[in-house]
């Protein structure tokens, strides 16, 4: 179980890392978009595919790590007021709630890719690229998410917990 739980943890933290690169990617890309031109040199026409593309996936590759360290958006103004018995219970149906929408896109998702890669399916913006290599990250990074959700349902972490978790997560 231990060996499961450390690929997990790694492959979370490689996503991150992924994540990272493609958003030091992206600002290099924009600035080449913009300083090139005063070059009186042309710049790359694939840059505002690429950095849609690069929006989405990273995006989707950071997510399971944000919902780790409770980095993710959510309003607990609402759950300060509650009892902690109430607490405990609108907690699991928030956390049922979100491993079930986050299964749902992750089947979806996945039957999209797999659906794509059967058609060869094409996507043309500036550049073209096979549709599938759009969605593949997102079964993965959704299934990830249901996951550290699952973990905060049956109480290895709560995620209400102290916000201090974000600040050591990264």
């Amino acid at each position: 179980m231990q060996a499961i739980a450390k690929a997990h943890d790694w492959l979370i933290n490689a996503l991150k890392n992924i994540s990272c690169a493609i958003v030091f990617a992206i600002f290099v890309l924009i600035v080449l978009d913009v300083l090139l031109p005063l070059a009186d040199i042309q710049p790359w026409e694939g840059t505002l595919g690429v950095v849609e593309y690069g929006l989405l996936w990273y995006t989707i590759l950071a997510a399971p790590w944000l919902a780790r360290i409770k980095g993710h958006v959510f309003i607990d103004a609402v759950n300060e007021l509650l009892s902690p018995d109430a607490r405990k219970i609108t907690s699991k149906i928030a956390y049922l709630v979100v491993i079930i929408g986050s299964l749902m896109l992750a089947y979806y998702s996945l039957e999209l890719a797999i659906e794509s890669y059967v058609d060869e399916a094409i996507d043309e913006r500036s550049i073209e690229l096979e549709l599938w290599w759009i969605y593949a990250p997102m079964p993965i990074g959704f299934f990830l998410v249901a996951i550290e959700f699952i973990k905060f349902l049956l109480g290895f972490d709560d995620m209400f917990g102290s916000r201090t978790d974000v600040k050591e997560g990264m």
